[in-house]
């Protein structure tokens, strides 16, 4: 990494001169903490104690048997508190809040893990909390609003733009201009200018520390390969970030959604269809037009439709680090159903896309091999969308069922 967060040439810091007090501010608390001898261990005993770390590894018996191929072990990231990876940045960011003495926070979110996430780290650390989702999220992921609404976060539905992702993160940034002094903006990716690329990353990577750890400890060797979903970025670094000095294969999936030859899709990495170019404050590619607007995104995970790309992810593709693949929204769900029947496990959409392509993989290799699938969040958050992907016929009755007493609510108080 360079001077001001760069990567090769992606990353940077890319912020307006009011803002840019704040952001010395913050690269300076980061720095200061990583340098603190006391800093990572009290971060890891507070994942351990309130979070639930360490997430197990778990060997996944029947897929490997069904596909008689590599052996297949799960990193259990869905069983962190909140379900999913996200507790991981926004518990480390907490702490930083804490020795900023800053006295509110807020956050963009997608698929709602994040916002629930930071809710939560909220309620804990007694802060202030407001949360930036688009409209479109609002509506396919209400129960987790539903949550951050009980946990006492504001909860703001973004209408502008394409009313996702990118429009959140737009949003917060608009918040933070007007609010710095008390204010930390808890950026839920490693995307946006530096440090926020460095910053999660160093608080995911105890994914990938433990995950190598713990493959040792059951094989006592490493794994040919592993595979982690890849919207923003930050569970595919933290799985990678264990590995990078391994002769270890590191495989990035993307959102393929209707084919990457529809144009609706949200590969940055795998399709033809994104440029670099510079946008909420970093480089990266950016899935743009010719005139640098950005283009609209599909992908069936709320939180893989992000128009950019971490910076360093972009880097470890030109440096040929790791291989970036791109999954379809029915390969996805394919892959969900066969994971439930097959092992028990629920894994969230987004995480669904590296199981989807590591099962396209696992077969062509020796059985003597290793993969490791990242599962960085559980499905139950996905309930409508899954239930609607496989058209159950119940689901759908309880849902006319449940509005029919709704309208029959609304219409008595009339």
């Amino acid at each position: 990494m360079h001077e001001r967060g760069y990567y090769d040439r992606f990353g940077g810091a890319f912020v307006p001169e009011i803002l840019a007090a704040t952001f010395d501010e913050l690269v300076a608390a980061f720095a200061a903490a990583k340098a603190d001898p006391l800093f990572r261990p009290h971060y890891e005993a507070v994942l351990a104690e309130y979070a639930g770390r360490p997430t197990p590894l778990t060997f996944a018996a029947n897929l490997t048997r069904h596909f008689g191929g590599a052996r297949i072990y799960i990193k259990r990231e869905d069983l962190n508190h909140t379900g999913a990876h996200k507790a991981n940045n926004v518990m480390g960011q907490g702490l930083l809040v804490q020795r900023m003495g800053k006295s509110r926070v807020i956050a963009e979110t997608g698929a709602g893990q994040h916002g629930v996430a930071t809710a939560t780290m909220a309620a804990r650390f007694g802060l202030a909390c407001t949360i930036y989702m688009g409209e479109v999220d609002v509506e396919r992921q209400r129960p987790n609003v539903f949550w951050m609404e009980r946990l006492g976060a504001e909860v703001v539905p973004v209408r502008n733009g394409t009313r996702i992702l990118k429009d959140a993160i737009n949003e917060a940034f608009r918040d933070w201009v007007g609010n710095m002094d008390t204010t930390h903006y808890v950026l839920g990716t490693a995307c946006g200018p530096h440090p926020y690329p460095e910053m999660v990353t160093y608080f995911q990577s105890i994914i990938g520390h433990e995950a190598r750890r713990q493959i040792l400890a059951i094989e006592g060797r490493l794994p040919q390969r592993v595979y982690a979903c890849v919207g923003g970025g930050s569970n595919a670094l933290g799985l990678f970030s264990g590995f990078l000095e391994d002769p270890v294969e590191l495989v990035g999936v993307e959102a393929g959604g209707e084919g990457l030859d529809s144009g609706r899709h949200a590969s940055r990495l795998r399709s033809a269809d994104a440029s670099v170019g510079v946008a909420q404050g970093y480089r990266t590619f950016f899935l743009q037009n010719g005139d640098g607007q950005m283009r609209e995104t599909h992908s069936i995970a709320a939180g893989l439709d992000y128009v950019g790309v971490s910076p360093i992810l972009a880097h470890f593709k030109e440096s040929g680090r790791a291989r970036f693949e791109a999954v379809t929204d029915d390969e996805v769900v394919a892959a969900m159903a066969l994971t439930m029947r097959q092992e028990g496990l629920i894994p969230a959409l987004e995480s669904a896309h590296a199981f989807a392509r590591a099962f396209a993989e696992a077969p062509r290799m020796k059985p003597d091999e290793i993969i490791i699938i990242n599962q960085s969040g559980r499905g139950d958050k996905d309930i409508f969308t899954v239930a609607d992907a496989f058209d159950d016929p119940q689901w759908q009755a309880f849902i006319r069922a449940k509005a029919a007493v709704y309208t029959a609510k609304e219409g008595s108080h009339a």
